[in-house]
């Protein structure tokens, strides 16, 4: 990319970031908040400058290594008393909420340096809000700079952001925020109103596995970028590393600077190494956009997903113990997939059960699994029926996911006549995102 005279500026705050051991991973420390939009910058080889709050303990820190990591400017804009910053991290796959906890939030303030720094210098801000006062950040820069807003998080309405209005270029949200579960979870509509607002030129909707659109506001297109699915590594920050790398390029276009945002948001999940990230960043940057274009991804917008019914197989009785399947569900919740579970809508049979109760239950399942669209099973314990679910929906050249957590379906039938079979709830989940994106093609 070409060198910049002025860096992109990031703003917002500085945490740590501790991720919990899970599915034999270890524990994970290291710097966030802003500094994954940082990494993303650094990786593409893009000059930034940052404005930040933090702790005191964490000044020095952050300082040498985000210099380490191509800052050209370090701008402290106040400190964060009371609390550590420190973000623990239950689930960094994002197979379901990730579990996060800000430690102490309840006691966490920020205090501005008076005097601050002077940020008038520069002409496009990345802006990641936080506890702190954005309209001070907005008084410090430029009147002529232009700002992308990611409201992520610590947003709880886009009306505390009319201070921008007119100097927006971008807003980025996720699903996964409080914003969007407020206005857009059920229609995209109010949420589109809403942004219209603060008058930005593009607003781009990042829809975790499924993709994201970018709204072009100007003249009403949308454009998918599709996501490209592979093993998660963490999914931390991903979303902010995509909100700067796009701003980043956008003197190429705001088409293009999604596209480039979203390769860098892929190369981030699939490594917590920032040689590595680099390192596959760059040769991915090396394609061009009519290339990516052609390249298969996998696009399932997050409003188009209750179009698919999916036939939870497996043992959902009251009383298996089954932690895995109840996992499983949420996850698929999670996501905004409907799920159709059998032994929940037919009834749980008594035992014994009635010859008359038995025909009716398996007439009743047998006709909602033909209703479905997809199959995820779970056969825990090698539960018969499950496996007669996933036959009689390979027959019907139905998809089948196969979560065996237990790996205890590891035979032919199963692995070969599944789409997916894993002892990997992410690869799973995967496995559904890319059968239903599939599906949604062929009813286009």
């Amino acid at each position: 990319m070409e060198t910049r005279t002025v860096p992109v500026l990031i703003a917002g705050e500085i945490v740590v970031d501790f991720t919990l051991p899970y599915q034999k991973a270890e524990c994970k420390l290291r710097l966030g908040g802003i500094v994954h939009a940082a990494r993303g910058l650094w990786a593409a080889g893009v000059p930034y400058a940052v404005a930040a709050f933090c702790p005191q303990y964490l000044e020095g820190e952050a300082r040498r290594y985000l210099e380490a990591h191509g800052c050209q400017e370090f701008h402290l804009l106040g400190d964060v008393v009371g609390a550590p910053n420190v973000i623990v991290i239950g689930d960094p796959t994002e197979v379901s909420h990730q579990g996060y906890e800000d430690l102490l939030r309840d006691r966490k303030h920020v205090i501005p340096r008076d005097p601050g720094p002077d940020l008038q210098g520069y002409a496009r801000v990345m802006v990641f809000p936080g506890r702190y006062d954005i309209d001070d950040l907005r008084r410090r820069c430029s009147p002529n700079a232009r700002f992308s807003i990611d409201a992520a998080y610590d947003v709880d309405s886009l009306a505390s952001l009319q201070q921008f209005r007119d100097c927006i270029e971008a807003v980025m949200l996720s699903t996964s925020s409080h914003i969007f579960a407020t206005l857009g979870a059920g229609s995209l509509d109010p949420l589109l109103a809403e942004v219209a607002t603060l008058s930005p030129e593009v607003f781009l909707l990042k829809e975790n596995r499924g993709g994201s659109r970018l709204f072009d506001l100007r003249n009403g297109s949308v454009e998918e970028i599709p996501a490209t699915l592979g093993k998660t590594a963490n999914s931390v920050g991903v979303g902010d590393v995509y909100s700067a790398v796009m701003v980043a390029y956008a003197e190429r276009g705001w088409a293009e600077a999604a596209w480039r945002g979203c390769q860098a948001a892929t190369a981030y999940a699939h490594t917590t190494y920032p040689d590595d990230f680099r390192r596959d960043l760059q040769r991915s940057l090396t394609l061009t956009v009519e290339e990516l274009r052609g390249l298969s991804g996998t696009t399932l917008p997050w409003h188009e997903r209750q179009r698919f019914s999916i036939y939870l197989a497996g043992p959902d009785f009251s009383y298996v113990y089954k932690p895995e399947l109840d996992r499983a569900v949420e996850s698929l919740a999670y996501h905004n997939f409907r799920v159709r579970r059998p032994v929940q809508e037919n009834g749980e049979l008594a035992k014994p059960a009635s010859d008359g109760a038995l025909r009716r239950t398996y007439l009743l399942d047998c006709q909602l699994l033909k209703d479905c669209d997809a199959i995820f099973a779970i056969p825990l314990g090698r539960d018969p029926g499950t496996l007669v679910e996933i036959g009689m929906a390979i027959e019907l050249r139905k998809p089948v996911i196969t979560f065996d957590p237990r790996e205890e379906n590891n035979n032919t039938m199963v692995m070969v006549g599944s789409s997916v079979y894993s002892a990997d709830l992410d690869e799973c989940l995967n496995g559904m995102f890319d059968a239903l994106a599939k599906l949604r093609i062929t009813m286009v």
